[in-house]
């Protein structure tokens, strides 16, 4: 298209719906007359709601739409048809977004409402000009909004919305809130305060860059988020040492840019982007990087599945993946592969059209890079910043901050001072130049700590020595600093130094050990990486050979003891009729109780269970409703099962009013706990049904004999046949495996690959899961009890045999965690209230929670910690 030539026809200028209409066909006719064929292939292809893939623009639609002059298209349509007719002519791509806006204001107005979507920006962050319809073909059929729209054009794949969003989109406020909270908690917990030293940055260009550099420039942390808006395209790569203050940074970075998006009115006119931190170590290798993102807003900010989803693919989330150089291990024996898949991953990663890289910052230690730059690998189009260290000005300014001239610690601030510019002023400079060490600094001061003998240089010792050996006393100040500036929990229990520094030494050790195991693992269990201390991923410290033989033995006492107590509750077989030799319906009725001990001991084999179990903090209101469904689903379920029962026994054991209400009791409650417990998952988390029987056979398999077992009794006790004792014991194996496919897809189990909303709430939500299914099944064991047995008897019974059945059928996670514990709590290795240890540990400022796992403040003090060989027992 030449600048001479005529400019499309001008929707603006209509006044009536017909008009609307016939601007269309003028536009059809103004790009050439092109054939509904081809209308429909470069209109491309969408995703409807149900997943069925269609064409944007059919050939009956096109016709219909466009013989319709006295009703108003739908956007949907009028998107796609114009950018298919400007495409066909060959308009220039860049423009074809101004071109929409014009038909979206003219068809707003006709419709008199305000344009819900607000309009393209000018640059790199520009919407996409490819939109389809996901809907039906016929221009009347409705449309379901917010639900995500592939387009399939010369093999690029974008997104798009199906409908106009509105300009406050409450998922974007609620998030920007979440995050904001977040954040503010993280940057407290690094900080201890509002004190926070002068960073400062320098931008270049990088030597893999695929553009210009910015030159050099010196910029310092207030002005971040200015800094990002400046830059096109909007890509950062955050450099430095150890301690530089990358994680500060990535947080201010945060703030700064959430800040505009909690006022209601957001951006105006504009497309806001919520920045969301996001730990690098938890991205799984071979990962679509938008799928798991979207996982990540799920999992850490409770957004529901769809709506975190729709965000991704509309590019209204900017990620900041820090600690990129937290992927791999350390030491590293070759290239950081993990951290190469990553950013590949990230170089993948487009705006909204396709044709431009996406919005995203990555945080980087140093040497790590050095690596990667190595290795020729990268963060395409980026601007790479490098942290500058800190000079002694800006110390200065950080120490008069924190301790003004009234402050206890002032004297101290004058000592640091003629410490930097005395003598040794160099080597003092080396070892306090990082935020980092300045903390610790200060921490240690705070504490009592002499600041003479911390900052003490030996006359003989060089310049990297001499650091060095300052910055060894600051860190082996640091516990004890942290411990005594905060000695009690908020109960009252008091810690002490020594032992702070043995727990946490474990801990460091442990985390080294999970590395290399997450190293030699496809796919490892979520939380088991070199940074992240998931308390029920803690239980090898106590010695893995050791804890795993209890566990298997505890969970082989409790399935026992839930047999025994069916055995015993059932009353079908006294110990007396056993003398005489075992019949056939007792030989059923052992080898299927031996069967389900059996499944229930190999279960607790299982190298990792995964301990998963929903949400707590799901309102009651959300889990009611899903009870009272589940009941209502189940109760139907437990009717006809009962019905069946009366068939198999012909009505000798008990009569229908029993069957009746047997059998809607026992099926409301079961129904009612699956609904109670799904709940509490999100959409991404559940899983499909082949999914489950594929990776649980065992599980569902113990499922089935517990519906075996429940289903004999009666039978027995009517004396029924051969066939019918087999369809019975057959019915119920079925029905029970039925019901445990239900139950992991409701509540998607315990899946490793799922993260956690907060670190506790694994060994919270797994027992109670556990437990409480093995008390419903306990409802349904009372029905089969009372009827040989006393009411009494067949409610302890039952009571004794849920109880076990949940903590070895259920509770696998759980209950392999507490026995850890208790063994590393036993050889001191560990304290025995180690979640309150944990989080006063946050408190004092050791650890810091990130998510959903607890973290070393830093990982400089991780590795002083880390005992210099591996100290795991067997």
């Amino acid at each position: 298209m030449t600048a001479g030539s005529p400019r499309p026809p001008d929707p603006t200028e209509v006044h009536t719906v017909a008009d609307f209409v016939r601007s269309l066909v003028l536009l059809k006719q103004w790009a050439g007359e092109p054939p509904l064929s081809r209308l429909r292939s470069l209109g491309g292809q969408a995703v409807t709601p149900d997943g069925a893939t269609i064409d944007a623009l059919p050939k009956s639609t096109v016709s219909h739409v466009l013989r319709q002059t006295d009703k108003l298209p739908r956007w949907d349509f009028v998107k796609a048809f114009v950018t298919a007719c400007l495409r066909y002519c060959d308009h220039p791509a860049e423009l074809i977004p101004d071109e929409l806006e014009r038909w979206r204001a003219a068809r707003s107005t006709l419709a008199e409402a305000p344009i819900s979507a607000p309009p393209a920006e000018s640059g790199d962050e520009r919407t996409s000009p490819v939109v389809t319809a996901p809907g039906p073909v016929e221009p009347d059929s409705p449309v379901v909004a917010d639900a995500p729209v592939v387009i399939a054009r010369a093999g690029v794949a974008t997104h798009g919305d199906i409908t106009d969003h509105p300009e406050h989109d409450h998922t974007i406020a609620l998030l920007a809130r979440r995050v904001a909270r977040e954040e503010d908690r993280a940057r407290k917990g690094l900080l201890g305060g509002y004190s926070i030293a002068p960073l400062s940055f320098r931008s270049h260009a990088d030597s893999i860059r695929h553009d210009d550099g910015t030159g050099e420039m010196r910029d310092d942390l207030h002005s971040i988020g200015h800094f990002f808006d400046d830059l096109r395209p909007q890509r950062l790569l955050v450099v430095g040492e150890s301690g530089a203050g990358k994680t500060v940074l990535a947080i201010e970075l945060v703030l700064q840019l959430v800040e505009p998006l909690l006022d209601i009115q957001g951006r105006p006119g504009g497309r806001p982007m919520v920045p969301v931190r996001v730990n690098a170590a938890r991205w799984t290798p071979g990962s679509p990087f938008e799928q798991w993102l979207a996982e990540q807003l799920v999992q850490d900010f409770g957004l529901a599945a769809t709506d975190a989803l729709r965000l991704v693919r509309d590019r209204r989330v900017l990620p900041v993946m820090d600690g990129l150089d937290e992927l791999d291990p350390e030491p590293s024996a070759g290239p950081p592969r993990r951290a190469i898949g990553l950013l590949t991953e990230l170089n993948r990663y487009s705006d909204l059209s396709g044709r431009r890289p996406g919005a995203v910052v990555v945080t980087c230690r140093a040497d790590r890079h050095a690596q990667l730059v190595e290795s020729r690998v990268g963060l395409d189009n980026s601007t790479r910043v490098h942290l500058h260290d800190l000079t002694v000005e800006q110390i200065n300014a950080y120490l008069r901050a924190r301790w003004p001239d009234d402050h206890p610690c002032s004297p101290h601030r004058d000592q640091i001072h003629a410490a930097l510019t005395g003598p040794s002023g160099t080597a003092v400079h080396s070892a306090l130049r990082t935020p980092w060490r300045l903390s610790l600094t200060a921490t240690a001061v705070e504490s009592g700590a002499d600041t003479a003998e911390l900052l003490h240089v030996a006359p003989a010792a060089g310049l990297p020595e001499a650091a060095a050996q300052i910055g060894r006393r600051l860190l082996e100040a640091y516990v004890p600093a942290a411990t005594g500036l905060t000695p009690r929990t908020a109960d009252g229990t008091r810690y002490h130094p020594a032992q702070v520094r043995s727990w946490l030494e474990h801990l460091a050790d442990h985390l080294r050990w999970q590395a290399a195991r997450a190293a030699e693992m496809d796919r490892p269990p979520s939380g088991l990486t070199a940074i992240d201390i998931v308390p029920h991923l803690l239980w090898p410290i106590g010695g893995r050979r050791r804890v795993r033989a209890l566990h298997c033995l505890c969970c082989a006492i409790f399935a026992v003891i839930a047999m025994l107590a069916f055995w015993v509750g059932s009353a079908v077989d006294p110990l007396t009729d056993l003398r005489d030799g075992l019949g056939a319906g007792e030989g059923l009725t052992l080898a299927l109780m031996v069967g389900w001990v059996a499944i229930a001991t190999g279960l607790s084999l299982s190298p990792w269970p995964a301990a998963d179990g929903g949400r707590a903090n799901v309102p009651h209101r959300r889990r009611m409703i899903g009870g009272l469904l589940g009941a209502l689903a189940g109760g139907p379920v437990g009717v006809l099962g009962g019905l069946g029962g009366l068939m198999l026994t012909s009505g000798r054991v008990f009569g229908p009013g029993f069957a009746v209400a047997a059998g809607a009791a026992g099926g409301s409650v079961l129904g009612a706990l699956i609904g109670l417990t799904a709940a509490g998952r999100q959409r991404a988390e559940h899983r499909t049904l082949s999914e489950v029987i594929r990776t649980e056979p065992l599980t569902l398999l113990g499922f089935g004999l517990c519906g075996a077992l429940t289903g004999l009794p009666p039978l027995r006790l009517a004396a029924a046949g051969s066939v019918q004792l087999f369809v019975g014991v057959t019915g119920g194996f079925a029905l029970a495996f039925a019901l445990g496919v239900v139950f992991k897809i409701a509540t998607g189990g315990w899946s490793k690959d799922a993260e956690l909303a907060h670190p506790r709430e694994a060994l919270h939500r797994n027992p109670m899961i556990g437990v409480a299914f093995g008390l419903t099944g306990g409802v349904a064991a009372v029905l089969v009890f009372v009827m040989n047995q006393g009411v009494i008897e067949s409610v302890v019974c039952a009571l004794i045999g849920g109880v076990a059945f949940g903590l070895a059928f259920g509770a696998v996670a759980w209950s392999r965690a507490m026995i850890g514990l208790l063994i590393a709590a036993a050889r001191g290795l560990l304290p025995l209230r180690l979640l309150s240890f944990l989080d006063w540990a946050c408190e004092a400022r050791l650890l810091r929670i990130s998510g959903a796992t607890y973290q070393f403040r830093h990982r400089e003090l991780q590795e002083f910690l880390t005992a210099p060989e591996d100290a795991h027992g067997t």
